[in-house]
């Protein structure tokens, strides 16, 4: 596994969070990075996604206007910023890539091949 999401963490409802997936030094082309989530007890869910280029992005709809996901140039970090944060907002956290340039930008999971290890988001009411 060689992404890795950190930021987590617990926070109240209203609070903000940001989540960071480092890409940089990784061995494959990423053609677009994805977050997702999984609440206990419930399936994964598509959160947001951007191209490498940051061309586009979208988003979920219980997240838009909440959450931005961006990429710094400088060192390929691909970030999830959560503001105004909800109970319901409270998951495991993941980021992923797609790097065989077989799909455009997409919300399904399947269409990811490099996942990394989740961070943990907690979000008290």
């Amino acid at each position: 596994v060689q992404l890795q999401a950190s930021g987590g963490g617990l926070v109240q409802a209203g609070g903000s969070l940001r989540l960071s997936c480092p890409t940089s030094g990784l061995s494959f082309r990423m053609w677009f990075m994805g977050w997702f989530r999984q609440a206990s007890g419930k399936e994964r869910e598509f959160v947001a996604a951007m191209t490498w280029r940051g061309d586009r992005k979208i988003y979920e709809d219980s997240v838009k206007g909440r959450f931005t996901i961006s990429r710094d140039n400088r060192d390929n970090t691909v970030y999830l910023q959560m503001n105004n944060l909800k109970p319901e907002d409270t998951a495991v956290y993941y980021c992923a890539a797609e790097t065989r340039g077989s799909y455009s930008l997409t919300r399904r999971a399947d269409a990811y091949d490099q996942w990394g290890q989740g961070t943990q988001v907690t979000v008290s009411s």
